[in-house]
């Protein structure tokens, strides 16, 4: 049963691809035609499909039927769907990185397809989506439904040489676009993007800046707790007030299709020089809050963010590959239970 890596020589699709060749597993390496992918093909001795579109790529797919695909390409809300439609026609199973408000929404609306295929569809396979999704899980199970959820993803990453890059752009710019969000009496409404600053304290005496952002951390904190009232922060926000400010204005702005698009392509070519990165380590961190006034907070602590997520896809591939995925589509704490945390090498740290 083969593994396909899609995006392959980037650097959550080596590091998966490097963490599956240690497990014995049959990896097939997928992407554009570059020296980079010839590179890799020849020191690992693994097949290679070349494919430059979700379009050709889904095409492969239905042809070749692999049991798992790993989509680390980026530009999911574009490449998602299609990829993942094929894997159920195939009969195949599928997982992601996307941690935004328009390609995770889209893959869990693919939910009864798949369940209908037999197939299990993962979205937001990383550091981004589970480091809080399985805090809240943790603190929320065996519980009534809480009044409120806070989660903070706080990512600790290390910056690596070379450009930018496309799948990163796109995230970035589409922050941006999508503008603030949270859930208030269990919809889904407009914020400021960029509120609710603050400075976290983290339980090992660093600490971290973090406001509000669009992603899909709020959703599966919903879905996770049922909670009616949930706000999702991130560090990966600008701390600066001065560019928070002007935010809300440069997101309006890039709605305009062509002023995206030409942002996106700026950004990609932006140089980026290589940064350790700035905490020992990344934290996932939940404050929930019942009805009667009860609170509990708990922490799921790992090491660099990146790691972690290429931690994440491989097991979530591995147990797909051995048939233990639940047909369906789904985020990964929703998927494997808070556990799949601590066997990516987390720790989940939970206070009453």
């Amino acid at each position: 049963m083969s593994i396909w890596v899609l995006g392959a020589t980037g650097r959550v699709g080596s590091a998966v691809t490097a963490r599956l060749l240690d497990r014995g597993d049959d990896v097939v390496l997928v992407g554009r035609e570059s020296g980079r992918l010839r590179e890799m093909a020849a020191n690992t001795g693994l097949p290679v499909i070349i494919a430059d579109t979700a379009e050709r790529i889904a095409a492969a797919i239905e042809r070749e039927r692999p049991a798992v695909v790993i989509n680390t390409i980026g530009n999911y809300a574009e490449s998602a769907t299609v990829i993942a439609r094929a894997c159920l026609r195939g009969g195949g199973h599928y997982l992601d990185q996307a941690a935004d408000l328009t390609a995770v929404p889209r893959l869990l609306d693919l939910h009864d397809e798949a369940a209908a295929a037999g197939s299990t569809l993962v979205t937001g396979a990383g550091f981004g989506v589970l480091a809080t999704e399985a805090v809240v899980a943790a603190l929320c199970e065996g519980r009534p439904v809480p009044a409120e959820v806070r989660v903070d993803a706080l990512a600790s990453v290390a910056v690596d040489d070379g450009l930018l890059g496309t799948a990163l752009a796109a995230s970035i710019i589409d922050v941006l676009v999508t503008g603030g969000r949270r859930y208030r009496n269990g919809r889904l409404v407009r914020s400021r993007l960029g509120a609710g600053a603050q400075l976290i304290t983290l339980p090992d005496g660093e600490q971290a800046a973090s406001s509000e952002a669009p992603s899909a951390e709020l959703l599966a904190a919903r879905r996770a707790s049922g909670a009616p009232d949930v706000t999702a922060t991130t560090a990966m926000m600008p701390a600066s007030p001065v560019v928070r400010a002007v935010l809300p204005l440069t997101g309006r702005l890039l709605r305009l299709e062509p002023l995206r698009r030409f942002a996106i392509r700026r950004l990609a070519g932006t140089q980026v020089k290589a940064a350790p990165r700035p905490r020992t380590h990344s934290w996932g961190h939940a404050v929930v809050t019942w009805p009667d006034g009860t609170s509990r907070e708990g922490w799921l602590r790992t090491g660099e963010a990146m790691d972690f997520t290429a931690a994440v896809a491989t097991e979530i591939a591995a147990r797909l590959a051995r048939g233990e995925g639940k047909p369906g589509a789904h985020t990964p704490a929703a998927a494997f239970g808070p556990d799949l945390a601590t066997a990516a090498g987390g720790r989940i740290i939970t206070r009453p």
